[in-house]
């Protein structure tokens, strides 16, 4: 057997600890470190640190992340059950609130009571468009979209929405497109939460 020292500077352990050493090295190094207390230390040490780095690097997930996975699921299972896929028109800035309201005045497209800060139904997909109704209550984070353009068309409430360092305030009625590679963020500043059409469009 080497050195332990160096069995230890060998670069080995953190391998170990990262999960990416094969079962013969595992076996390995928990004979070793069953007889080498510097082994077991230096396991622990590498452990902690690397547990210390993730917690300072992390990074808290988009909070509208998981409100749009749900509404694919909601989707594909409404499809599933018989609703028959639509294909809600294209943004722009001719767009009407009234264009959507086969949609808006939809029984089952509401905002569930126990709504907290974000929530989208989805309304229609393709591969290149996909149509959401969304209610935000306070605010949705800074993001960059690269692959896809963003439009809004608000329904209900007030927002600011910042591209870059223009704030654009937006009421009911409102259109805005978001271009590509550019930084924005949505704030709420009406009382109540914000309705709008959201339209994400492959670039």
């Amino acid at each position: 057997m080497e050195n332990i020292q160096d069995y230890i500077a060998s670069g080995i352990l953190e391998l170990y600890v990262l999960g990416v050493t094969c079962e013969k090295e595992n076996e390995e190094i928990r004979r070793i470190a069953l007889s080498h207390i510097e082994v077991r230390e230096e396991i622990e040490n590498i452990s902690d640190a690397l547990e210390s780095y993730v917690i300072h690097n992390a990074v808290a997930p988009d909070p509208t992340i998981k409100p749009f996975l749900m509404a694919v699921i909601d989707y594909t299972e409404r499809l599933k059950n018989g609703e028959a896929p639509t294909f809600p028109s294209v943004l722009n800035e001719s767009s009407k609130i009234s264009d959507y309201d086969q949609w808006i005045n939809r029984a089952d497209i509401k905002l569930p009571e126990n709504f907290s800060d974000f929530y989208a139904k989805l309304i229609g997909y393709t591969p290149l468009v996909t149509t959401a109704i969304i209610w935000i209550k306070d605010m949705a984070p800074q993001e960059i979209h690269q692959h896809e353009f963003e439009k809004f068309l608000i329904l209900e409430g007030t927002c600011d929405i910042t591209i870059e360092d223009k704030v654009h305030s937006l009421t009911a009625g409102d259109y805005l497109s978001i271009p590509l590679y550019k930084k924005h963020d949505v704030r709420i500043t009406s009382s109540y939460p914000c309705k709008a059409i959201l339209q994400r469009i492959a670039a």
